[in-house]
Parts: C-alpha cells; structure tokens; sequence
C-alpha cells in the first residue's frame, strides 16, 4: 500500500457528493483529465484526525455501475481498475441521501461488491426526518455489514466522523448480502476462480455477469480471454445472469429499507410534496418558472448599478493616479487608454456576472434547477431532444465550454451530438458585457424593468433559435434511434448552502478576472499597439487629428478593407474591427471599441462615456453609426455568432471530428451575418 491512501467518493447526481468533497478537502483540490479520456477528474487531499493523508477522488456521479454515458463508465472503469495509469481506490466512500435511501442503496450494494472497503456517507439526515422517515443507522450498519456514518455535508455536520472511518486498519471488506438461484452462484463461483488464475481482483468476475454491455465492450483494458470465459459460463445458464442479480439487489435493498428507514406517515404528503403541487403545475409552474426568469434579470440590472458604480469611479481613479507618473508618450497612452481602459471597460461587468452565478447557485441548491427540467421536458421532446439535455443547455448560460462538457451524461449519441452543436446559442456570461452595453445604449432613458425585459427577450430569442435549429437538424443528424424518455430524481427542497455558493461564484469571478488579466490584457496591448502604429508625421494632418491617425493604423488599413462586407449590417469599420477580435473572446469587443474611441479628456464615467460616444459617432456623410436598428443589428449577430474559438476546440475534442467542430463555427456564423443582414435591411425600409 502506497504512504498515501487512495479513496473513491461514489454517488448518485443529487446526493450531496461534491458538497462533501469539498468539505473534506477544502482548498487542496486539483482538477485534470483521467488517463485517455476527455472526462474530468477532480482530486484533493486531506488528513485524518490520526493525522494520516488521504488522496480522494470525486467521481462522476453515476446510477449504478452499468453505464448509460461516458462519465458513468468513468467511474465504473475507475472502481474495477480499468484504467490503465490508474490504480484501484484503497477505500470506497458512497454517498446516499437520507430522503430518498431506497433509490440510492443500489449503487452502495454495487460498491460493496466490488471488494472494496466501503463506507456508507448518509447524507441529508434531517431532510430525512422533516419527511417523517425514521432513520436506525445502527441497523442499517448491520444490515450492510459496513460503517455508516450520518451527515450534513452542506452545514459540516459528521465531517469529522467520515475521516475518523478511514482510519487503520481499513474496515474489513463486507460480504455480498444476497444470493441468487444455485447454477448462477456456481458461475459466479467457477468464473472467479479462473480469473483468479490471471490474477484479477474478484471484482470482474461478477461484473461480467451482472452487465451484458459489460462483457460485449470492446474498448476495455482486461484480457479478451475473460469475457470468453464468462461467455462461456453464461450459455451454461438457463436463467439470465444479469436480470436476477439486479432482482436480487433490488430485493436486498427494499428488505434492508423496510427494517432500517421507516416512514412512519407513509401516505402523507412531504412539504417538497405539497410545494411542487404549484411549482410542477401545468399553468401556474410555467407562471412560477417564467417569473423567476424575469425576476432573475431584473435584479442583475437593477441591484448591479452600485458595484458598477464604484468600480467604474476607481477604474478612473486608478487611471487618473496612473498616467500623471509616466512621462507622455506612447508609454502613457499604452497604459491609460490601452491597459486601464481596454480592461476596466470588460472588469466593470463583473456585478452582473456575479449575480447571475448566484442566481443559478441558489436554484442549483435548493432543487428547483430540476423542477425546470421537468417543466422544460415537454417542449423540447417536440423539439427533438431528451429532456436530459436541459442540464446541458442550462449550464451553457454560464459559459458553453461546461455545458457542452455536461453532455457525457447522455446515453444517445445523436442527442449528446444535436446538444454540443445549440449549445453555444444559449447567451453565455461572455456576452453579458457586449449585452448591457448595447441594452444600456437601446434603452438609457429607460427604467430598468424594461432593460430587464429586452435582456430576458435577448435570452428567449436564443433559445428558441437553438431548439428550432435542433428541430432542423434532428432528421439530419446520423445516429441510432432512441426513445425520447426523460427521467431525473427530483431531489427534496432544501436551504441553499450558501457557503458553496459564494466559493462557485467566487471562482467564477476569479476565473472571469483573470481572464481580463490576461486574454484581455493581451490583446488590449495588441490591440492599442494595431490603432496607434504606424504613426503618422509629424507634420502631416492626422498628426493633430486623431480619427484619421486611427484611420491610416494598422487596424484601420484592415477594418477599412473588411467594411464593405460589415456596411451592409450597419456597421462602420471600427465595429467590423471590433467585431473579428471578438471571435478570440467576446468580451474583448466592448474593450476594443473602449480603445477605439478613447479620447485625451480624463472622465470617470467609464461606461457612459463609451457609451456616448458611440452615439455619437458618424459616418463621413454625417449619418449615426449606432442607430436603434444598428444597435438591434449587433445585438443579433452576437446572440447567433459562435465568436469562442476555445469553444471549437472542445467540441472538436468531445465530438472527436474537426468536421463538427468547424461546421458550428462556419454555420453559426454565417447564420449571424444573415440574421443581422436582414434586421438592418429590412428595418431600413420602414425608418427613414
């Protein structure tokens, strides 16, 4: 055994899993890639009160062990020792909530055959007991022949109690609780002792029986020899091997459940009940739903005015404390219209950001993120697409990248494929900026409710263009025919744990800084640098003006050469510029357009000043540029343009085809440009 014991945290989605690694391991997390799979891996470390070290490992949440996704195979593969460069874990920790046991038992008594040293984390307990479900842990610990350890990851409650489990020795490994008919136990029997010959574990002879996706994979890392084996001890075998394990299990489950957690009101309405009797309602939830939605960008416009407030008034501080230091020049200019402008015009959108985290931390956490699922599955069936892919589509709202990642928990390989290519018309957190500024600019002399209103149209309209794309493209689409059926355990409501809302959006905020301190900063250098050089002579006439000096840079040579192809949309060169370095990050367009139209006046009003003057830009003739139909223009070429080129990457690499990946990309561009063609064009014809 390795001088760092290696456990596994195992449980179904909704279990409290993650809640519980974290509480374990605190700040001492890692995340990577398994060994020749795109999936992540999460590990951390931690030390027991005996003062041992512990590497654990949260992985994906699965069912059971019979796979129906990619991430579920992860974690099967992990547990059997079927990845090569990865060691099987020391000690399995399973999680299991208390409010629904009966449902998540099955995956423990999977576990506990395996071999492994298994210990039972019995999370949720006083949801248990607010259900009227009388829990006996003591039996319960019996009945399995392992620890169980009751806890409240989310409130740090029986954290102590889990670490003191892993102490040493290990608990001894438990014995399988159920049997099936005699000829099945002889296989079972036969078959471990001739993989025993080719020292395996135990652990697959079981396996190969109880799941015939199992034994037919060709992708696996263990002898051929052992399926042949196992092939052979089944044709043996009048009975299906693996229809009565599973019967056996589900029957041990309810006989373990029927002693050890009691209903003592079995017909009585849980409070989760009784509420989702409105929020899951045919009209009132899809009443309930909508509000929400409303209420969730209304605030993020309204309660986000303060913190951008100061953060703009520091930003001009910080630049006006700045520049009276550096000598004038080039230098100068580089930091105060270049660095501080370029980035304090991307940093002053980190309320909004961080108010939409915490929007969807809060729904995450107190299980109505589901409850949307439920409601949202009707439709998109029509739609062509699994309800399983709301989760998907959802987390895309927060960036694309995660949610396209998401899609490895769907069995179809069709619908995992319709789901990575809408995903990325689901309005991310990196066009958040681009959409204030033009929402701000649309409707300044609004109230805020109607700012609110339009941002919630802009999302609704991305939306249904991606599930009316999924509808295009369902029959096109290659690959196996599966029923649309869609089910996901609705977990109990429950407090927000709002101490694990605050570190994701605090990770969030810091990933969205950073990204600002970096890419940003980067191509803002880049960027200035393209807008001031060459510079003109000294004795010429864009010497003292600086539009034509922008004209004769570099920038200006290549957005004058791309405008024709922009004019038609409504826009000038300066936006067509603005809008190519876009494609390597969204964001950077509100900070190339703060670049672009920074004068030598000092102003702390940051946003409103680009804001002004943009409305105040013209073309040679004298005509605005940002008209209201420019302006709505723009508005839909970003709700349809992919412009993430880290996004192509990693739908190259879950699709595994170039050909995917760079269709999304000309595709969805090419929709953009058509799309916002024809708002300009055609509203042309009715504003004069």
């Amino acid at each position: 055994m390795s001088s760092m014991d290696k456990v596994a945290l195992v449980g179904n989605p909704n279990s409290g899993k993650t809640t519980l690694f974290n509480a374990l391991t605190g700040e001492n997390q890692k995340v990577g890639n398994y060994p020749g799979v795109t999936v992540e891996r999460k590990t951390g470390n931690f030390r027991t009160p005996h003062g041992h070290k512990v590497e654990i490992t949260d992985l994906p949440g699965c069912y059971s062990l019979s796979p129906n996704s990619p991430d579920e195979e992860v974690t099967r593969d992990a547990l059997l020792g079927d990845i090569q460069g990865d060691d099987r874990p020391d000690i399995i920790i399973c999680v299991a909530d208390a409010s629904n046991l009966e449902r998540h038992l099955y995956l423990t008594l999977q576990c506990i055959d395996l071999g492994i040293p298994t210990v039972l984390a019995l999370n949720k307990i006083d949801l248990a007991e607010n259900a009227g479900i009388r829990l006996d842990v003591t039996q319960l610990a019996e009945e399995l022949g392992i620890p169980v350890i009751a806890c409240h990851a989310s409130r740090g409650k029986g954290i102590v109690e889990v670490k003191q489990a892993l102490r040493h020795p290990f608990p001894p490994v438990a014995k399988r609780s159920w049997s099936v008919s005699k000829d099945i136990e002889k296989a079972i029997h036969t078959l471990s002792s001739e993989l025993s010959e080719s020292h395996d574990h135990g652990a697959h002879a079981l396996h190969l029986l109880a799941d015939a996706a199992y034994l037919k994979a060709t992708n696996l890392t263990i002898p051929a020899e052992w399926q042949h084996l196992a092939e052979k001890q089944i044709s043996q075998l009048e009975a299906n091997p693996e229809d009565a394990i599973s019967k056996a299990r589900f029957t041990r489950v309810k006989e373990i459940c029927s002693v050890s957690a009691r209903r003592q009101q079995a017909m009585e309405l849980t409070a989760s009940d009784k509420i989702d009797e409105y929020l899951l309602h045919p009209v009132f939830g899809w009443m309930i739903f909508t509000a929400i939605m409303f209420g969730m960008f209304w605030t993020i416009f309204s309660f986000a005015e303060i913190p951008m407030g100061w953060i703009e008034e520091g930003v001009g501080a910080f630049k006006g404390w700045v520049t009276p230091l550096i000598p004038e020049g080039d230098l100068r200019d580089l930091v105060g219209d270049g660095i501080i402008e370029g980035v304090g015009g991307v940093i002053i959108f980190l309320p909004q950001i961080l108010l939409l985290f915490l929007f969807i931390g809060l729904l995450e956490s107190t299980g109505y993120m589901a409850r949307a699922a439920f409601i949202m599955d009707r439709f998109m069936s029509k739609v062509g697409l699994s309800g399983k892919a709301f989760i998907p589509l959802l987390s895309s709202y927060a960036c694309a990248i995660p949610g396209i990642m998401a899609t490895r928990t769907m069995e179809s390989a069709k619908q995992r494929l319709l789901t990575i290519l809408i995903a990325p018309w689901m309005s991310c957190t990196a066009r958040l900026p681009v959409y204030f500024l033009l929402v701000g600019m649309l409707l300044a002399d609004k109230p805020s409710w109607t700012q609110a209103a339009l941002l919630a149209g802009i999302y609704l309209f991305g939306t249904l263009s991606a599930f009316l794309a999924s509808w295009l493209l369902a029959p096109r689409v290659k690959g196996e025919e599966e029923p649309v059926h869609f089910l996901m355990e609705l977990p109990s409501y429950q407090k927000p744990d709002l101490k694990y809302i605050a570190q994701q959006m605090g990770s969030r905020g810091y990933a969205f800084v950073r990204k600002a301190g970096t890419v940003i900063l980067g191509l803002s250098i880049l960027l200035w640098a393209m807008q001031t050089y060459p510079k003109p002579a000294e004795d010429s006439p864009a010497a003292d003006n600086p539009a034509l000096a922008l004209e004769q840079s570099i920038m200006g040579s290549i957005g004058k050469t791309i405008e024709p192809v922009v004019e038609p949309l409504g826009y000038d060169w300066r936006t067509g510029t603005a809008l190519v370095a876009a494609f390597a990050a969204r964001e950077v367009f509100v900070s190339n357009l703060a670049i672009s139209y920074s004068v030598d006046e000092e102003d702390d009003e940051l946003e409103s000043r680009l804001s002004d003057r943009l409305n105040n830009a013209t073309w040679p003739d004298g005509r605005k540029v940002y008209t209201p139909l420019t302006v709505l223009s723009l508005l839909v070429f970003f709700v349809y343009a992919l412009q993430c080129l880290p996004t192509t990457v990693v739908v190259r690499r879950e699709t595994g085809s170039w050909k995917w990946a760079l269709a999304q990309l000309g595709g969805m561009t090419a929709i953009a440009y058509i799309a916002a063609l024809l708002v300009f064009q055609i509203g042309s014809l009715f504003v004069s």
